[in-house]
């Protein structure tokens, strides 16, 4: 497979040739790429991100892999990551690198006493997909500690601020503008007990542990929440009143409605105790995952009249992809 020469010269890039994609994402599925490269430094990045944006090559840029799925025929083009990783304090603010794992900024703060991410404590992955993706758990999300993203535009960095990056559930402005890629961020803190901070965080460690272990090959729940107001009617009907949590309908209760539990397809399988919980049994390929998931969306489709909505996002794919940045993204 084919690397370019350009990138060899770039300090702080490490570059990996016919990189197995099922190795880099939390379900453990996905054929090669061309080649996976690690930017360690903002520097880096840009070189990178030019050196690839002025070739032919496709290309594009993830995370961690915590909530990919890929083709199975991998992804005939280069994987970009920032793994950039430092995290520093400033009285109540934090400034992060977009590569530093999600839970190491939320210990840090919960050694700092720095109050309002404790409850997202056991979420996987990597700060910027946290804030590409508006991460959240337990009525917390990162953008309410939001105070500004630095990114890269291919051109420039240039920084928007909490109100610029269009936050709203599950999503940010950089869904829409994948040209956008996330370098640092600005967080604002409230003062906490660094004890009481801590002894919350462990214990949704451990419920999180119990429900997700993190051996399993999964990406945690699949499907997005519902806002409550933002649902037809005749789904809102059909909701007990004691299923809805602050606002919000777990999409497993609808998938549990039409038997989700248990449903399996070839190596990949609904949890028996979770219907929003779909994980690989260790056979499993990326097309038993599509399947199913296809499965579950046309049941719930055809009970409730409502598409429900993945929180994963695809590579390598025709259809469902992570696309270039710079391209439109393709619906999935």
């Amino acid at each position: 497979m084919m690397t370019l020469p350009q990138l060899s010269e770039v300090d702080g890039l490490d570059v990996l040739p016919k990189a197995e994609l099922r190795d880099h994402t939390r379900f453990r599925l996905g054929g090669p790429c061309w080649f996976l490269a690690d930017a360690s430094t903002p520097q880096a990045f840009k070189e990178a991100y030019k050196v690839l944006a002025a070739s032919n090559l496709r290309w594009t840029s993830i995370g961690a892999g915590t909530n990919l799925i890929v083709s199975d025929d991998g992804y005939q083009g280069a994987i970009l990551r920032y793994s950039a990783a430092q995290i520093t304090a400033d009285g109540d603010t934090v400034t992060v690198a977009a590569g530093a794992e999600l839970n190491a900024l939320i210990d840090f703060a919960n050694d700092c006493g720095l109050a309002g991410m404790e409850a997202m404590a056991g979420i996987p992955g990597w700060v910027g997909a946290a804030i590409y993706g508006n991460a959240g758990a337990y009525g917390q999300s990162i953008s309410q500690r939001v105070a500004s993203v630095q990114f890269f535009d291919g051109e420039t960095v240039r920084d928007w601020t909490n109100e610029e990056c269009s936050f709203r559930y599950r999503h940010s402005r950089f869904k829409d503008q994948k040209d956008c890629q996330i370098l640092s961020a600005r967080l604002k803190f409230e003062p906490g007990n660094r004890d009481s901070l801590q002894e919350k965080s462990k214990q949704i460690r451990e419920a999180r542990d119990a429900k997700f272990p993190p051996e399993m090959a999964c990406a945690g729940s699949i499907f997005k929440n519902f806002l409550l107001k933002e649902l037809p009617a005749q789904a809102r009907a059909a909701v007990p009143a004691n299923k809805v949590i602050e606002g919000k309908v777990p999409a497993g209760w609808f998938l549990e409605e039409v038997g989700a539990k248990g449903l399996q397809f070839g190596g990949v399988k609904v949890a028996d105790y979770h219907a929003n919980l779909l994980y690989n049994t260790g056979t499993g390929t990326a097309a038993d995952l599509l399947n199913l998931i296809s499965e579950l969306k046309n049941r719930v489709k055809a009970r409730f009249n409502l598409v429900i909505e993945e929180e994963v996002q695809y590579v390598g794919f025709e259809t469902r992809q992570l696309t270039p940045p710079g391209s439109s993204a393709l619906p999935s």
